[in-house]
């Protein structure tokens, strides 16, 4: 076994291979980028390398740098964990040449396994099912048309180097094929240098079904069951749980088995992945497609962790330090079921746009260990820390097992309910929104399921404003007294020599403003009155509350609840079983005679690069119409006119970088 590896990562990942190998006795070394200085991952290690500037193309991806830092600290071996470096066969040649270890398969299976075109040839040969396509070298594309028209419609074009959904194209009918298969190509060619496709049959009602494979030195391989990874979002995954639910022993044996063949055909060593499309058919029957492989340790292998009560990177030290496999196919079982919801910075009300910013609060649910686990979590921050632009905007991976799906759902329900997170937005109450939705309750899963189900996903007020803006009053009065003491003027009961008085607050929440009115009744008692704009009914009753732990237990027009509200200002953060809302609190003192017609003013939601503007100074636009777009966090985002009106002033120009809120571009009232 090594005494030193380093970890060419950062973030979560490198914090979860750096707690296996100190569990094993292993010394850790840890790269990082200017931005990364303090970051968690640094203090996880044994020893740290500054490796370079912020942007990965400065530091995580400088293999030389990294190579230099392993041989500097007497590392043995190099674990690249995932993204990044990982799938890099230079890198890994690299590692054999300056005789260290690479912690993961031979660049031979990287580089077969790298082109989608490629490798699914190869499988072809290995006996691997393939769905229905074209995988040739001949890309006129005269000679792209008639194979789509082959194959049927509806048909899926896919970049071969491509991934995460770029250069991706699904095509109905053949009149669509040639504008389509263009835009692919061009999307291709800039997003991987390499324009080649290959043309699939689109597949109905898809699941996305992996199977996690091992292999060895000495030519053992074994496969640790299945993952569903159906729930997506822009080809991303939301959710994973093990085992695949509607699965039956003889799919899994005949599923496993093709994930085998497909790492014996590439001599594949250590962890890796085998993706399928699986196509449902009526009657319940599955067939499956090998889709790729992934070359690397995947996001979600701790779900593979729970089911199986195996550590998968303590696979992977052993594999790579010459170990045979620790265990068998026929050892090999699976306890319960899992599921993994990934935790980011985004905003899935605002077409999943990625947040950056500070958490200000990061409040995680009570966890265990990483195999066999009831509660999970892996992550890469810690409260105070910022989530910055240059990374990926997952905070952390919340894990959960039970004996039953039933079981791990009501767990991993009540664990999000515990994860309070201030100071950008989030997808946690999202998350609780496609758990509770009908599909995914039922197992009804398909990689349409977000849309399918979008009516109870986005949008949603769990809380409700009753509840929210009685939270947010109480907690604002049992914040005052405690400032205030013991002056009886002052106190929350609103203590008087005579009559009644009554205390007005407006709130925005959700977009719509509320009237509260807070009355202090004869002998302390509270009574609140809640007004919002529009056809909202007025609601009033009795407000009764006192403080608990770190929250407060609140009664009010005939609910009750435990919350904890978090304030920053003028923002209130309200937590409940049910859900959480954002309210801010309105000063009415300092936002009078402000005005609110600047005209029309479109800013940066993030900071990012301005990769291009679709419009020029002079031009008419619509509402709705698409005005520029950014890349941010790995994506790109487009930014839309918030009316009609006329270009007035381009403010950048296509390349520059830009902070958050910067304004983009000028657009006059039409």
């Amino acid at each position: 076994m090594f005494s030193k590896i380093l970890i060419a990562n950062r973030g979560e990942i490198a914090c979860r291979v750096a707690a296996t190998a100190r569990r094993m006795g292993v010394r850790t070394v840890a790269v990082y980028s200017d931005a990364d200085a303090h970051a968690q991952h640094v203090a996880a290690c044994d020893e740290a390398v500054h490796i370079g500037g912020n942007a990965p193309k400065d530091s995580y991806l400088r293999w030389e740098r990294i190579l230099a830092a392993a041989l500097a600290t007497g590392a043995q071996a190099v674990h690249p964990g995932y993204g990044f470096l990982s799938e890099n066969e230079d890198f890994a040649q690299a590692c054999a040449e300056a005789g260290l270890v690479f912690i993961g398969p031979p660049p031979s299976a990287i580089k077969s396994m790298g082109l989608k075109a490629g490798s699914k040839q190869l499988m072809e040969q290995a006996g691997v099912p393939l769905v229905p396509g074209y995988h040739g070298v001949d890309q006129a594309p005269e000679h792209l048309q008639r194979e789509a028209d082959r194959i049927g419609y509806p048909v899926l074009i896919k970049a071969s180097a491509g991934g995460g959904g770029k250069g991706m194209r699904a095509v109905d009918k053949s009149e669509d094929f040639a504008a389509a298969l263009a835009s692919c190509k061009r999307e291709a060619i800039n997003s991987f240098g390499d324009d080649a496709v290959l043309i699939e049959k689109y597949v109905q009602r898809p699941r996305h079904i992996e199977i996690q494979v091992f292999g060895d030195t000495l030519g053992n391989y074994v496969y640790l069951f299945e993952r569903d990874c159906s729930v997506q979002r822009r080809h991303q995954k939301v959710l994973e749980e093990a085992p695949a639910p509607g699965m039956t022993e003889a799919l899994r044996s005949e599923m496993g088995a093709a994930a085998v063949a497909a790492a014996r055909a590439v001599n594949y060593v250590g962890a890796g992945t085998v993706e399928f499309i699986v196509e449902q058919r009526d009657g319940g029957a599955m067939d499956f497609f090998f889709m790729e492989m992934n070359t690397r340790l995947q996001v979600e292998h701790p779900v593979t962790e729970a089911i199986t009560g195996e550590d998968l990177v303590e696979w992977q030290l052993r594999v790579a330090s010459g170990e045979p496999l620790p265990k068998r196919q026929d050892e090999l079982r699976i306890i319960g079921h899992a599921i993994e919801a990934r935790i980011c910075a985004e905003n899935p009300d605002n077409q999943f746009l990625p947040a950056t910013g500070k958490l200000h609060v990061y409040r995680k649910p009570a966890c265990s260990s990483f195999t066999v686990a009831d509660v999970r979590i892996d992550d890469g921050v810690r409260e105070g820390d910022a989530i910055s632009p240059y990374y990926d905007s997952m905070i952390a991976k919340l894990i959960v097992r039970g004996d039953n799906r039933e079981q791990a759902l009501a767990r991993l329900d009540a664990a999000l309910a515990q994860t309070q997170i201030v100071g950008l937005a989030t997808n946690v109450q999202f998350l609780r929104h496609v758990l509770r939705s009908p599909s995914f309750a039922q197992a009804q899963l398909d990689t349409a399921l977000i849309e399918r189900e979008k009516a109870v996903l986005f949008h949603q007020d769990p809380v409700g404003l009753p509840l929210a803006v009685a939270a947010a009053v109480a907690s604002a009065l049992l914040r005052e007294q405690a400032q205030q003491g013991a002056d009886p003027f002052s106190r929350r009961d609103g203590w008087q020599s005579h009559g009644t008085t009554q205390r007005p607050w407006s709130w925005l929440v959700a977009g719509a403003q509320v009237e509260a009115r807070l009355s202090y009744l004869p002998g302390g008692a509270l009574a609140l009155t809640l007004a919002a704009q529009g056809d909202a009914p007025v609601v009033s009753g009795p407000l009764v509350f006192s403080a608990a732990d770190d929250g407060l237990d609140l009664a009010f027009a005939g609910q009750r609840t435990r919350a904890q509200v978090h304030q920053f200002g003028e923002q209130f953060h309200v937590f409940t079983p049910r859900g959480a809302q954002t309210l801010i609190c309105i000063d009415q003192l300092a936002h009078a005679g402000e005005v609110h017609a600047e005209g029309g003013r479109l800013t940066a939601p993030m900071p990012g690069k301005l990769v291009s503007f679709a419009v020029k100074v002079g031009d008419r636009v619509t509402a709705g119409q698409a005005l520029a777009v950014m890349e941010a966090m790995k994506m790109e985002h487009t930014i839309a006119a918030p009316h009609d009106g006329l270009v007035e002033e381009l403010l950048y120009t296509p390349g520059d970088q830009v902070g958050d809120g910067a304004e983009l571009l000028r657009l006059a009232l039409a």
